[in-house]
């Protein structure tokens, strides 16, 4: 059971009794560490399996920790989430307590809430209800009361998404419509068993039997609310071990603090700390990085921070790209990952992350382009957002009523006419403060707004109707079944998880740290998020930031000063020391850097003209036909009738989507060209050599009229 633990875990797996405080670095084997010691435990007789419950915070945590402790022998350990365990309690217990049935569970608390503020005569749309339901949670958790809601918000220096007097409003009255209906919603589901608990000592002696010994993980994370309810589950015992990383605390916001993970030696002095700084997934360069991030931060986490210590083999160095404008970092980005995996390296194992999912339609689009499969986590495609669907209908509404439509009247430019139409949708020209659905939903619509600046600065005299028809090719491209592919997910989301090959985008000023983090606190909260982002890589790590949002604009933006001191070129700011898996960080790593790596990387491109009429291109649809959208058009239907059932063949035998093989531009370019040699062909945009050396054959065939032979059933189809 021991073998092939590190010394540390090996620590861990031995310490079986009294508090044990487990501080886990980023890839260090937390997870092992923990479910050896439990099922060591079981096998030496130490622990009886049914009286052990370890607890954590997701679904799938706590599904992996059930099935490494089947596979170590270790059946009948109660591995759960705070919830599941506690409603399981609530549910033995409640008749015994109170009297007969538990109250019906609300699923979804949303559809109260929003008839709780219709009560107090207060307007809520769909995403300020959902940011109205989010604060009610963010209370509960903190065990603040209606009356006490507004204080509580102004201690925690939160931003409330509205007047916090009228979500004191709104939250008092859900709670008496629960109690009216006779429902309970999940937060209610711990306050009632910490009720329950401290009320009937019978009830919790008898909890206190059943579970002897508790196991904690991503302690980080914990909430007051559940540290009340895991403080009585263990009564005055002793029997509790806690893993987690103060470095990793980024869910501040929903009520997490890592207070108790600092306060626990103060709160245990006679624990037992051991400390995992082995870290399996990363390469030194990618460790040492993270190691140099963290030795510039402060306040107490940063004096609790972990040095890792890489245990893999040497990597290639972390790269640095600073780039124009957004379009460019999107599709080099999309080029890398294209050449990675032609080198090998399976969609699936690469990630491009994000601070806020509306940055992902650039990359989406990107991607696209490229023929790279990918998978969006924890947000939806950027146009099958509510709010761009939405706005998507507004639009098309403006563009058929035309100028009878009084929202366009003195909105001359197709730029004023969609800031015009979407105006109405919640857009306005500054932010709204703090973060959340209300946010959320600005910061989609405002790349719609950019999305038409930079068509319009492309395509001049451009009407609203070509711009929803660019808006619907664009769905249209992006509305391919799910496939496995590379995931886009924002840094929230990507926690937990790990690839082979990390991109982390968008990394200026203003989006890392957002712009709305104001106080030292939350800006230290958003240098770990960049922590986060940086650990999930195992090997292949790329930091990219750009320097304007279009093509042509202002190069006003700065790079995230988290990089300072870090990046090649850069100066340090405040750098503390410490020496990291891959070696020191003090005022000469900008300098070293500089002599590993190159500090930008620039590709230059030539212009691109209409073979029609000769005007320079910038729009990407245009650049890839090579030909001005109005321009007349030369193609030969025929021919792309037979490339389009070609490629529709081709990406079912492949289990992809169609625009993995060729884009609908593309396939246009090539019916207009009809290349007759593979150097016509691999000049045509969206092609390249990789698409030439895997298809170029049986597109030249096609062009020729020659047949193709189909694979998949191994018949020949006459072209």
């Amino acid at each position: 059971m021991l073998d092939g633990l590190d010394p540390e875990q090996r620590e861990v797996a031995l310490a079986l009794h009294g508090p044990v405080c487990v501080l886990a670095g980023a890839g260090t084997g937390k997870t092992r560490a923990i479910t050896h010691r439990i099922a060591y435990g079981v096998r030496a007789g130490i622990l009886q399996p049914a009286t052990v419950l370890a607890v954590t915070f997701t679904n799938r945590a706590a599904g992996e920790m059930r099935g490494r402790l089947r596979q170590l022998g270790a059946t009948g350990v109660q591995a759960r989430t705070f919830h599941s365990a506690a409603l399981r309690q609530l549910q033995y217990f409640w008749p015994k307590a109170v009297g007969g049935e538990l109250p019906r569970l609300l699923e979804r608390k949303v559809q109260l809430v929003s008839e709780s503020a219709a009560r107090c005569q207060i307007r809520l749309d769909r995403n300020e209800l959902r940011d109205a339901t989010s604060e009610i949670e963010w209370a509960k958790v903190t065990q603040t009361v209606p009356a006490d809601y507004p204080a509580a918000v102004a201690k925690a220096q939160r931003d409330a998404p509205r007047d916090p007097a009228e979500l004191a409003q709104i939250y008092s009255m859900y709670e008496q419509l629960k109690r009216d209906r006779s429902v309970i919603d999940f937060e209610d589901v711990l306050l009632l068993l910490v009720g329950i608990l401290q009320d009937r000592a019978d009830i919790a002696e008898h909890v206190r039997g059943q579970y002897q010994h508790f196991v904690v993980d991503e302690y980080q994370d914990v909430s007051p609310l559940q540290q009340r309810l895991l403080d009585l589950w263990v009564g005055d015992r002793d029997d509790l071990c806690v893993v987690g990383d103060a470095s990793q605390t980024i869910y501040s916001f929903t009520g997490a603090t890592p207070d108790h993970l600092l306060n626990f030696r103060t709160r245990h002095p006679g624990a037992t700390v051991v400390k995992l700084v082995r870290d399996y997934r990363s390469t030194p360069q990618v460790v040492h990085l993270a190691n140099g991030l963290l030795s510039q931060a402060s306040g107490r986490a940063a004096d609790h921070r972990l040095e890792l210590v890489s245990q893999r083999d040497k990597g290639p160095e972390p790269v640095y790209t600073e780039y124009g404008d957004e379009p460019t970092e999107a599709e080099s980005t999309a080029r890398r990952i294209r050449d990675l995996i032609a080198a090998g390296v399976p969609a699936g194992e690469i990630a491009v992350l994000y601070r806020v999912n509306s940055q992902s339609e650039v990359y989406e689009q990107a991607l696209a382009d490229a023929g790279v499969p990918y998978q969006l986590r924890g947000a939806e495609r950027f146009f099958e957002r509510a709010e761009v669907r939405e706005a998507g209908t507004a639009l098309r509404g403006a563009a058929r009523a035309g100028r009878n439509d009084s929202l366009l009247d003195g909105a001359e430019d197709l730029a004023s006419q969609v800031r015009a139409v979407l105006s109405t949708k919640g857009w306005t020209t500054r932010p709204p403060a703090g973060s959340g659905a209300v946010r959320d939903r600005w910061e989609s619509l405002a790349a719609l707004v950019r999305l038409a600046e930079d068509f319009e600065a492309a395509r001049p005299g451009a009407t609203l109707t070509d711009l929803v028809r660019e808006l619907d090719e664009r769905a249209a491209a992006q509305h391919a079944p799910t496939v496995q592919g590379v995931t886009l997910a924002s840094l929230h989301a990507a926690k937990g998880l790990e690839w082979d090959a990390v991109f982390l985008v968008g990394l200026t000023e203003g989006m890392m740290p957002i712009a709305y983090a104001k106080t030292d606190e939350q800006v230290e909260e958003e240098r770990r998020l960049l922590y986060v982002g940086i650990t999930r890589a195992r090997v292949h790590l790329s930091l990219s930031w750009a320097l304007s949002r279009s093509p042509g604009g202002r190069a006003s933006r700065r790079p995230t000063r988290f990089l300072n001191g870090l990046r090649p070129g850069s100066a340090a700011s405040g750098v503390r020391g410490g020496t990291g898996g891959g070696g020191g960080i003090d005022r000469g790593a900008g300098r070293a850097a500089a002599n590993r790596a190159p500090a930008v990387e620039r590709k230059p491109r030539s212009p691109v003209r209409c073979r029609v009429c000769g005007r320079t291109l910038t729009d990407a649809g245009e650049m890839k036909l090579m030909r001005c959208e109005d321009c007349p058009s030369d193609m030969d239907e025929a021919l792309y009738e037979r490339l389009h059932d070609w490629r529709a063949a081709q990406a079912a035998l492949l289990g992809q989507p169609d625009y993995c093989v060729f884009t609908e531009k593309t396939l246009m370019a090539i019916a207009e060209t009809v290349p007759s040699t593979e150097g016509e062909l691999v000049v045509i945009a969206g092609v390249g050599n990789r698409k030439l050396r895997r298809f170029g054959t049986d597109v030249l065939a096609i062009c020729a009229g020659e047949t193709v032979r189909d694979e998949s059933d191994g018949a020949t189809e006459e072209t």
